[in-house]
C-alpha cells in the first residue's frame, strides 16, 4: 500500500533536539485510599468542557492518549457494554460488535492499523490476554457497569508500559471505586433483539467501625437473542472490590470477577448469503446443516482476581498486585458453517455431505450425519506487577518488574454432530480443518523496568527508560494433524527496549510531548516455529528454525491544552515494523502470514469546546496510513467524530456521529484483496437523575438509540470458509435500549 505522506524526518529533528515531553511521575501510586491509581489531575468543574469531553487527552501524558471518563460510559453505553463499545469513540479507533454491544465474543477493535493481539489491554494496570496469540476475549471479562475509566495509550508507551504486545498501544481499564454510603442499587435495561439485563449492587460505604474499609459487590444477568439471526447470548457476571486503609500511607485492595457466557456465535456471512438472506444472517435452525444454531455453541467461563497493596514511607511509594486470572472456552462448531459449497467425505460415514447455510443435505447422505469440531481451549496465569519510586528532590527513579505464568491447553476433535458430538471421532484427510490436535503450552514472562524522571526547573522533565522483555513459550503436543504428529519445542525470546521523553508546559494548563520508543511480540504459538527443508515429522522437532519477534520502532509527539472553555489535544507519530504477522481465519484453522516490514504514520486530534448553558461541541479525527506489501485487514485510513453533548441540572443528551475511512480486507475465493468503503453511524442518548424520590435515592433512566439512521453495511471481514468464500460482518443497525437504576 502507498503511504500518503512521510512524517520520519519531521520526527527526528524534533525528537533529536529535544523540544518536548514525558510526565511528572511514570506511573501514579495515587491515593493510597483509591486501590486503582486514579490520575493527579485536578477534577474539573461540573460545567466546563473537560469535565463533559467524551474524550481528552491528559496534562502530564507523554504519548498520544484518549481518557473516556465513566460519566460518558455511563450515559452514553448500555450496561451490558465492553471495553470494545466504550473505546469506540476514542480517535484512531474503529471498534464494532456484529451482534449488538455485548452481544457475543466477536467485536472487533482496531486501534491505528493495529488489530486485537497487536496492543495490551489491562486492568487496573495488569495486563491480560490469551498467551497463544496475545488476544483478549472481550465478553468474557468486565462489563461496563464496572468499568470507572477506559484510557486509550496510542504507543508503546515508556519503559514502565507492561504486557506482552507493547507495540501497538494500550487500552487501560480502571475499575469502580465503592460509594462513600451505604447504598443497595437495583438496575434493570431492555432492548432491541429482545436484550434484557437485571443487576443488583451493593456497597459497604465508608464503615468507620472495621478502619473506614469500604467495598462493593456487583452482580448482572444479560441475555440477548442477538442481531444475527440466531446467534443468542447468556451471560452472568459477578464483580466485587473491597478496599481497606491500614494507616494514612497504606491501603490494601481486594478485586475479583467471575464470569459465565454462553452463545451461539456467527462465523460471519458470505456476500451471497447477505443478499440472500439480509444483513442480519448468522446461523440458521435447519438440523441437517453444519451452520444449524443448535450445533453451534460455545460456553465461557473465567476469572480475574488480585490482592494489591499500596504504600508510602519517606521518598518511597510502593504498588503491589498479586493476580491470578483464567480462562475456559467449551466449544462446538460446525465443519463448515456458513460454507456456500458442499463437500462429500469418505471415511467413517462414508457419503457425508458438509452442508452449508442452504441446509441441504446430498442425495443419500443421511441426516445424522453433520461434520464439526468439538475443542477446549483453557488457560490459568498467575502473576505479581510490582512498582516503586524513589524521589530525589524534584526527580524520580522508577523501576519495577511484571512475572506471569499462563499455563494453557487445547485440543480439538472432528465429530458427528448430530450425536450432540458425542458420536466416533471422524479422523479422515478430508476433514482436516486443522486435525484432531491435543497440545499442552506454558508462557512465563520476565519484564523488569527502570526510568530516570529528570525534572531540570518546574516546565522540564526528560524519562530514559529501559526494559527488559524475557519470553518463553513451552508446547508439548501428544498428536496434531497439522504438522504431522507428535512433537514438543521450547524457545525464548527477549528483547531490551529503550524509550525517551521529553515533557514540557508550554503553561499550567498546556504541556507538549514527543516520544521515541521500541515496542515487542513475540510470535504466536503456532507460528514460531517453522521446518526450512522438509515437512515436520512425527515424534521429533529436529529441523526446526524458530521466527523472528516483531519490533517497532516508534517517534511521536503532540501537545495538549485544557481551560474551563476548552480542551483539546493532537498529534503525530511515526512507526516502523520490522517484521509484522497477520492472521486469518479459514474454517476453524487460524493462519498466519508474514508481510515484513510495515511502515505507519498518522495524524490524530480531539476537541471538546463548552458553550455554555449545559452545552458542549465535541469532535475529533485521525488519518491513519501505511505502506505494506499487501493490505493490513480492517485498518481504516481515516476516522471522524463530530457530536454535541447536554448535560444540566441533572438531565444529560447527546448526538454523536462516527465516521470510518475506507479499509482492505482479506482474499476471496478468487484471490482478490476485500475493499470496503467509509460509512457513518449516528448515535443518541438522553437521561436524567431525579434524586431522591423518597422510596429511592439516585434513581436514573438512560435511554439510548445506536445507529439513529439504521446503517446495516457490509463493514468488516470475518475469514475465509473451508472452500475459500470471503465472510463478513454487517452492521447490527438501530438499536434501542432503556435503562433503570435506582439506589436503597
Amino acid at each position: 500500500m502507498k503511504s500518503r505522506f512521510q512524517l520520519k524526518p519531521l520526527f527526528l529533528a524534533l525528537i533529536g533536539t529535544s523540544l518536548l515531553a514525558p510526565l511528572a511521575h511514570a506511573y501514579d501510586l495515587g491515593s493510597v485510599s483509591s486501590g486503582a491509581g486514579n490520575s493527579n489531575e485536578a477534577i474539573p468543574q461540573a460545567e466546563s468542557a473537560p469535565a463533559n469531553a467524551p474524550t481528552q487527552g491528559s496534562l502530564t501524558a507523554t504519548e498520544p492518549q484518549s481518557v473516556i471518563n465513566h460519566n460518558y460510559i455511563e450515559n452514553t453505553q448500555t450496561g451490558a457494554s465492553s471495553y470494545v463499545d466504550n473505546a469506540a469513540i476514542a480517535p484512531g479507533v474503529w471498534a464494532v460488535s456484529p451482534n449488538g454491544p455485548g452481544g457475543n465474543d466477536q467485536p472487533l477493535l482496531t486501534m491505528r492499523s493495529f488489530v486485537d493481539g497487536q496492543y495490551n489491554v489491562t486492568f487496573d494496570g495488569i495486563p491480560f490476554a490469551d498467551g497463544a496469540d496475545f488476544t483478549h476475549h472481550v465478553n468474557t471479562y468486565f462489563l461496563g457497569q464496572d468499568t470507572g475509566e477506559v484510557t486509550v495509550d496510542r504507543g508503546p508507551g515508556r519503559a514502565s508500559t507492561i504486557g506482552d504486545a507493547t507495540y501497538g498501544g494500550t487500552i487501560a481499564l480502571r475499575s469502580n471505586d465503592p460509594l462513600a454510603d451505604p447504598t443497595a442499587t437495583v438496575r434493570t435495561q431492555i432492548g432491541s433483539f429482545n436484550s434484557k439485563l437485571v443487576g443488583f449492587q451493593y456497597d459497604t460505604g465508608v464503615m468507620q467501625n472495621y478502619g473506614d474499609a469500604s467495598g462493593f459487590i456487583d452482580y448482572n444477568h444479560y441475555q440477548t437473542d442477538g442481531a444475527l439471526t440466531n446467534n443468542n447470548e447468556r451471560r452472568g457476571n459477578v464483580f466485587a472490590k473491597f478496599i481497606k486503609p491500614l494507616s494514612e500511607d497504606t491501603a490494601i485492595t481486594v478485586v475479583a470477577m467471575q464470569n459465565n457466557t454462553y452463545q451461539n456465535a456467527s462465523p460471519g456471512a458470505t456476500a451471497q448469503q447477505i443478499n440472500q438472506y439480509g444483513s442480519h444472517y448468522g446461523l440458521n435452525q435447519n438440523p441437517m446443516s453444519d451452520a444449524y444454531v443448535g450445533y453451534n455453541n460455545d460456553n465461557f467461563s473465567s476469572n480475574f482476581d488480585y490482592i494489591g497493596v499500596q504504600t508510602r514511607f519517606g521518598d518511597w511509594k510502593v504498588d503491589n498486585k498479586l493476580y491470578t486470572t483464567s480462562y475456559a472456552h467449551n466449544a462446538m462448531n460446525g465443519f463448515n458453517p456458513n460454507g456456500t459449497s458442499q463437500q462429500t467425505v469418505g471415511g467413517a460415514y462414508g457419503g457425508m455431505v458438509l452442508a452449508g447455510s442452504s441446509g441441504v443435505l446430498a442425495s443419500g447422505a443421511a441426516a445424522a450425519d453433520i461434520a464439526g469440531v468439538t475443542g477446549l481451549t483453557a488457560y490459568q496465569s498467575y502473576g505479581d506487577v510490582v512498582r516503586a519510586t524513589r524521589s530525589f528532590g524534584n526527580d524520580d527513579l522508577n523501576f519495577g518488574l511484571w512475572i506471569e505464568r499462563q499455563l494453557h491447553q487445547s485440543w480439538t476433535n472432528n465429530v458427528d454432530l448430530s450425536t450432540g458430538g458425542l458420536g466416533a471421532i471422524i479422523n479422515t484427510p478430508g476433514l482436516s480443518n486443522g486435525g484432531n490436535q491435543a497440545e499442552t503450552s506454558s508462557m512465563n514472562t520476565i519484564q523488569p523496568y527502570v526510568e530516570y524522571v529528570w525534572r531540570p526547573n518546574s516546565k522540564w522533565s526528560i524519562t530514559p527508560g529501559l526494559k527488559f522483555n524475557d519470553f518463553n513459550r513451552t508446547y508439548n503436543s501428544a498428536f496434531d494433524t497439522t504438522v504431522g504428529g507428535a512433537f514438543s519445542y521450547s524457545h525464548t525470546w527477549t528483547a531490551a527496549l529503550p524509550s525517551l521523553d521529553v515533557h514540557y508546559y508550554v503553561a499550567d494548563n498546556w504541556s507538549a510531548y514527543g516520544q521515541a520508543a521500541e515496542g515487542f511480540v513475540a510470535p504466536l504459538l503456532f507460528g514460531s516455529f517453522y521446518n526450512p527443508n522438509q515437512p515436520l515429522q512425527p515424534n521429533t522437532s529436529a529441523g526446526l528454525a524458530y521466527l523472528n519477534p516483531e519490533k517497532t520502532m516508534n517517534y511521536q509527539m503532540g501537545t495538549v491544552f485544557k481551560s474551563k472553555k476548552l480542551t483539546a489535544s493532537a498529534d503525530v507519530y511515526y512507526i516502523t515494523n520490522n517484521n509484522q504477522s497477520q492472521q486469518s481465519q479459514v474454517g476453524n484453522l487460524i493462519t498466519i502470514q508474514n508481510i515484513g516490514a510495515v511502515h505507519y504514520q498518522g495524524v490524530e486530534g480531539e476537541a471538546t469546546y463548552n458553550l455554555g448553558s449545559g452545552f458542549n461541541a465535541y469532535g475529533n479525527y485521525s488519518l491513519n496510513s501505511y505502506t505494506s506489501a499487501i493490505p493490513i485487514q480492517n485498518a481504516p485510513q481515516s476516522t471522524a467524530a463530530l457530536g454535541m453533548l447536554y448535560e444540566h441540572n441533572k438531565t444529560n443528551a447527546s448526538l454523536i456521529a462516527k465516521e470510518i475511512g475506507s479499509r482492505w480486507g482479506g482474499q476471496d475465493i478468487n484471490g482478490n484483496y476485500t475493499h470496503f468503503g467509509s460509512y457513518t453511524t449516528v448515535n443518541l442518548a438522553a437521561g436524567h437523575d431525579f434524586g431522591n424520590l423518597g422510596w429511592a435515592k439516585n434513581a436514573k433512566v438512560e435511554f439510548q438509540l445506536d445507529d439513529l439512521f439504521n446503517r446495516t453495511d457490509t463493514v468488516a471481514f470475518a475469514g475465509n470458509t473451508q472452500g475459500g468464500q470471503a465472510l463478513f460482518w454487517t452492521l447490527p443497525g438501530r438499536m434501542v435500549s432503556v435503562n433503570l437504576s435506582a439506589g436503597f
